[in-house]
């Protein structure tokens, strides 16, 4: 929950800039008095029809009466959002609310103008979550029959809309909590506007290069250059306010000399100049922009506050930015064949997506996959990131038919849960790759303005493995991969046989191959490359198609020494062609060989002209290095083990209660204000968990041995005594737990002694606990992260997670497999399934437990914190002997549920 505004305050964190349907950009804001003109400008500019489908009358001017109602409003329970265009209104939404004060009424306005851009859905979205915010739970809205865009506005919203028809107008009523139907219409609409938005970016039918420079070895110089020469199909501009003639073609002082329309501006002018260009784009209806102009993150806080506002003024009027610091982008479609890059020359063609945020890596990034010769798609260096991201590549990638598997290079992560939710739905069709420091969401780089996590480093890394992400740590992990996704067939299993001409690194590849979990099903080490080619050859080839032909045979790793009179090239063409006809991949590693002008790393063996169409697979991936091979083999195969695994749906747990849980949370807030934390005594964390079905083993605190007794007979012989401190509660051998308490004498005796022994800790306060089956002792705890939003852990209590960090963690929401996953994640959860004798213990219990406290979090992030320590976990259930709940103001997680760019 977020603070509420107070009436007539202003709430300036509802402002969001927003995608459009058709891939443009616009500013939603709450209505100001000073918009009166704007509002009448905006009604004066409507057709007759839309005046009267909007007030059912026509209305040639709004009264001054009426002015001052729509825009003087409380934003409590009336409000009403405007969506601008260079700051022209082009959309109004508004609701007040009814005499039940959880139902308001909702009406909208489109100009003529801009109708059918998905305006109208955005604004039911935005108002839906203000209204949410203010306690209001129901719209309700009038609308006539006739107004079909409307009416369909409402019916696709994914909400359950209820209607019917009364004296000529249609009557619609519907409740705006989210719902599974409600989150997929927007994701579904978010991300057709935002790869739409990338679409018209890397595939513009137009593009200026303002700076472009004729002294050679200048940015503006070798952007022009490299547009020129990769061959792009449409108009090219040369913007320089100097120049009269540039790479042989005239040039334009400015950009609104220009003969036709740009729908592409490359920018390489000085630091200073940027903020004018931008103004200058806008007002020339640019669609997009890549800043390669540096700077920005070397002028500290008036760097980024500029950085800022060009990002502001570019969505205002429509247009997306990439960089600032931009390398450039690259799509080697050929009917677009467009290198708006650094780079010297259009990279070949292929089926790799690639993005970096760094400009340095991602020349890097670049030069690998020509030294490789690994075909790409598209690519595209962010640098600064101010705006567009990697979340923006994957929604675009996943409906592009040229690209088959991408990489990206991250330094942050601005939107981290869509992040998950995005690569989790484009790895299922494609794979993802991602290299990352270990920093990533702990710190900035320079230009990047996201928020940072407080969350376990490793939460970062999980969450990418819930979703499917082949994790990496460099560019060239990143590559050995993308040679294996990008040529090659998935292997359907671990199996793998090992091909070699030496018996002793055949047997140090095996070696390498079971420790990556691939199980070596066969070693040919008799291969002799040695007997020359009219023999060597067709030998390898009969004996290799004869391993491939093999069920438990999934891949080959081909391990060769240099072999006499065969060069790598003729080897590699066999393995390729062996490779492609039985449909299973076959990787190389070619050791041993010096002479530097043989390129091993790489795909090779493919005709040039084929390598260079997406739908090749004609290659076989080759390496200098076996590990490297067999890492990324490996790496592979658990991707495709992720990829044939059933997910399995997350079942909403029986007995969750989240609209009474909202409700109790609403009031216990009352008193907390600012970023307070507060903490819940246990009846009050007591009742709140009990509505998600999450029980507390009972206890009562005391001041008197007398009390201890007489809460031991109302909870039941036998009884635990313990401390309230939580540092203390758990520790036997520290003196804060005594068991198995029989009857009143012993219970006072041991009240007696417990007290004497905790005097060196500060005499803490005592409770009685009924006493839970014994079992191991677990701990669960969730949090609020800043940047992550929920966060779940799960260990065995004690040294394991004390003194060994052994958790596992995940971020919500989960699917059955990662829940079922998450429970065997510690190293230690050996313990639960039998050990040393041991029986094994109730883990379904742990599994149910896990989904509820995943769901309770997930819903409410007002929850800042939830430990349960310890659980006992044994053969007929858990129990959870302590639970801590903190509950907060929680701000806006950063994939809320409704449409907004990062701001």
């Amino acid at each position: 929950m977020v603070d509420q505004p107070a009436d007539g305050v202003y709430p300036e964190y509802w402002e969001a800039d927003v995608v459009l349907r058709d891939g443009g950009t616009a500013h939603l804001r709450p209505i100001h008095p000073a918009d009166a003109d704007a509002v009448q400008a905006f009604h004066v500019g409507q057709s007759q029809k839309s005046t009267y489908m909007r007030f059912f009358a026509f209305k040639s001017r709004l009264s001054a009466k009426e002015l001052q109602r729509f825009t003087e409003v409380d934003y409590r329970d009336r409000v009403a959002l405007v969506i601008t265009i260079g700051g022209e209104i082009m959309g109004i939404g508004r609701y007040d609310r009814l005499d039940d004060p959880e139902e308001a009424e909702v009406a909208f306005n489109i100009a003529d103008a801009h109708q059918g851009r998905g305006i109208g859905s955005i604004l039911l979205e935005h108002l839906a979550a203000a209204a949410r915010e203010n306690g209001i739970r129901r719209f309700s809205a009038e609308v006539l029959p006739e107004n079909r865009k409307m009416l369909m506005v409402f019916s696709d919203a994914g909400y359950d809309v209820k209607r019917h028809f009364d004296d000529g107008v249609v009557s619609l009523e519907f409740n705006i909590d989210p719902t599974d139907k409600s989150r997929a219409v927007m994701e579904s609409r978010e991300h057709r506007a935002e790869a739409r938005s990338i679409q018209e970016l890397l595939a513009p039918s137009s593009v200026a290069v303002i700076g472009a420079s004729r002294r050679w070895g200048t940015v503006g110089y070798q952007l022009l250059e490299h547009v020129i020469e990769g061959g792009f199909t449409g108009p090219v501009y040369a913007i320089n306010r100097e120049a009269l003639e540039l790479a042989g073609m005239l040039s334009f002082a400015r950009l609104s000399e220009v003969p036709g329309p740009v729908k592409l501006a490359v920018i390489a002018v000085p630091y200073d100049e940027v903020p004018t260009v931008v103004e200058e784009c806008g007002a020339a209806g640019v669609k997009g922009m890549v800043v390669a102009t540096a700077g920005f993150a070397d002028d500290g806080d008036r760097g980024l506050a500029r950085q800022r506002e060009v990002v502001r003024q570019a969505r205002a009027n429509g247009m997306r930015v990439i960089g600032p610091a931009s390398l450039g982008i690259v799509n080697t479609n050929p009917a677009v064949s467009l290198n708006a890059s650094m780079a010297p020359s259009l990279a070949r063609r292929g089926g790799l997506g690639l993005f970096s945020q760094s400009a340095a890596i991602g020349v890097s990034l670049y030069a690998a996959s020509s030294r490789r010769r690994v075909g790409i798609s598209t690519f595209l260096s962010a640098g600064n990131r101010a705006d567009v991201s990697g979340n923006d590549m994957m929604q675009f990638w996943e409906d592009d038919a040229d690209t088959t598997a991408v990489g990206l290079y991250l330094e942050s992560i601005g939107n981290p849960r869509k992040f998950s939710r995005l690569a989790r739905r484009l790895a299922r069709t494609k794979p993802v790759i991602v290299a990352k420091s270990d920093a990533v969401g702990l710190h900035l780089p320079p230009g990047h303005a996201v928020r940072t996590t407080q969350a376990p480093p490793e939460a970062v890394d999980a969450m990418m493995r819930q979703a499917g992400v082949i994790r990496v740590e460099t560019i060239e992990q990143l590559m050995d991969i993308a040679q294996i996704v990008s040529s090659q067939a998935l292997p359907t299993g671990p199996g793998v046989a090992v091909f070699s001409n030496s018996r002793a690194l055949g047997k140090v590849v095996a070696d390498s191959a079971a420790v990556q979990g691939l199980g070596v099903e066969r070693i040919v080490t008799d291969v002799d490359l040695d007997a020359g080619m009219p023999l060597a050859l067709p030998a390898l080839r009969r004996s290799l198609q004869e391993t491939l032909t093999i069920d438990a045979v999934h891949a080959v790793v081909v391990a060769l020494l240099p072999a006499h009179g065969l060069t790598v090239e003729k080897i590699a063409a066999v393995l390729a062609e062996c490779s492609a006809a039985a449909g299973k991949p076959v990787v190389a590693a070619f050791s041993g060989i010096l002479d530097p002008s043989v390129s091993v790393e790489g795909m090779v063996g493919a005709d040039a002209a084929d390598a260079a169409e997406p739908a090749a697979r004609a290659a076989v991936p080759c390496y200098s290095n076996p590990g490297a091979a067999v890492a990324a083999l490996g790496a592979v195969v658990r991707y495709a083990q992720w990829l044939d695994r059933d997910q399995g749906l997350f079942v909403e747990p029986e007995g969750c209660d989240p609209e009474g849980t909202r409700a109790e949370l609403e009031e216990l807030l009352r008193s907390v204000g600012g970023e307070q934390l507060r903490r819940l005594d246990q009846p009050t964390a007591s009742k709140l968990l009990a509505r998600y079905g999450i029980s507390v083993v009972p206890s009562v605190g005391f001041e008197t041995a007398e009390e201890a007794v007489a809460a031991a007979d109302k909870l039941g012989w036998p009884v635990a005594l313990k401390t309230t401190d939580p540092a203390l509660r758990h520790r036997l051998d520290l003196g804060g737990v005594r068991l198995d308490i029989q009857d009143a004498e012993s219970l006072r005796l041991n009240v007696l002694q417990m007290r004497k022994s905790l005097e060196r800790y500060g005499s803490p306060s005592l409770e009685v606990q009924t006493m839970a089956p014994v079992g191991q002792a677990c701990t669960f705890r969730a949090v609020e992260d800043p940047l992550l939003g929920p966060v779940i852990s799960f260990g065995l209590a004690g040294d394991a997670v004390n003194l060994l960090d052994d958790w596992a963690h995940r971020v919500p929401p989960l699917f059955g497999s990662d829940v079922h996953d998450f429970i065997r994640g510690p190293r230690a959860s050996r313990k639960l399934f039998g050990y040393q004798g041991l029986p094994p213990v109730d883990v379904p219990a742990l599994e149910d437990l896990a989904a509820r406290l995943t769901r309770l979090k997930d819903n409410h992030p007002e929850i800042a914190l939830v430990e349960f320590n310890p659980v006992l976990a044994g053969p007929d259930g858990a129990s959870i002997l302590a639970a801590d709940v903190r509950i907060a103001n929680a701000a806006q997680r950063t994939d809320s549920a409704r449409r907004a760019m990062r701001s």
